[in-house]
């Protein structure tokens, strides 16, 4: 038997998608709401070189447009805050060529990055109290990264290049300088990032694939569901209560909709260890176990047929 922590399971979706708005797409004119990443039909391919291409002219620009604004700043020099911040070269990487990647999109982009430049600021000022601070303070380094990790993972914000945004808070004598004032450079880098990638990405590809989570919001359930044999989808039906239960909170209303038993009844034919991606649905088999990440890859993919 599995240790319980094994089952255990926290979704912040669950409590903040209720208080998200849908995207105002239908209330944008659609040549506006096109440069936002909505499209009404699926994006034709580019190949493999014009994507490079695209990537090196955004991320050329968007790193150069960050030091050149830095530059013109009037606070940013009595702050000592530096030409660039490091991580931002990581980050260009993500929002102009990994473009797709759940990692790249908007929540992940900006919530990251802030979290992390609160973390990093928030330890690197504790470890400042300590009048040893310059030999304990890679301890603090190493604190900082896991812990805005932690966050961001239980926050879905999870941004590889934020974990150097909250080391380097911590360790960069130039950043320690500029303490809480980390948060508002690296939310103005941000969204001149964001903004060079919705100019750049959207001339020939699609960028964000979504601002906040691959389903749609207005949906009560997720577009992920896992698959459950003809006889246990009948037990389901006969025994609601079960339903929130295990695995069960991934069915897909066997009990309210009909339909989905006769879906069932057509993939007894399919292995027990495909998965299946198509419009509007994702199913996996029970036994396969799949990371945050690699959910939200799948939803994203979903959503693009």
């Amino acid at each position: 038997m599995a240790p319980i922590h094994h089952s255990w399971n926290f979704n912040i979706d669950r409590f903040l998608n209720p208080f998200i708005p849908p995207p105002p797409w239908n209330h944008i004119p659609y040549p506006i709401a096109y440069w936002f990443g909505y499209r009404k039909t699926k994006p034709q391919g580019t190949g493999n070189l014009m994507p490079i291409f695209w990537a090196f002219l955004g991320i050329f620009g968007a790193i150069a447009m960050i030091e050149a604004v830095g530059k013109h700043v009037a606070s940013f020099p009595p702050h000592h805050v530096p030409l660039i911040v490091g991580s931002f070269g990581a980050a260009a990487v993500l929002e102009f060529y990994a473009i797709e990647s759940p990692l790249a999109q908007p929540r992940n982009a900006i919530g990251g990055q802030v979290i992390s430049a609160i973390i990093g600021c928030a330890v690197g000022k504790l470890f400042l109290l300590s009048d040893n601070f310059e030999d304990i303070k890679w301890l603090g380094g190493a604190l900082a990264c896991a812990s805005a990790t932690a966050l961001m993972a239980l926050t879905k914000t999870v941004h590889p290049p934020a974990g150097a945004t909250a080391l380097l808070a911590v360790v960069d004598p130039t950043l320690i300088q500029v303490g809480w004032f980390l948060i508002p450079v690296m939310l103005l880098g941000c969204s001149l990032m964001l903004g060079a990638a919705l100019l750049i990405n959207n001339i020939e590809r699609q960028f964000p694939v979504y601002w906040w989570a691959p389903e749609d919001l207005r949906q009560p359930n997720s577009m992920f569901r896992r698959r459950t044999s003809k006889k246990k989808a009948e037990e389901a039906a006969t025994k609601p209560e079960d339903a929130s239960s295990g695995d069960a909170r991934y069915v897909s209303d066997v009990e309210a909709n009909a339909a989905t038993e006769n879906e069932l009844e057509k993939e007894d034919t399919i292995h027990a260890a495909d998965i299946i991606i198509k419009p509007g649905q994702v199913i996996v088999p029970e036994h396969v176990y799949l990371t945050q990440e690699e959910q939200q890859y799948l939803e994203t993919i979903c959503k693009r047929l």
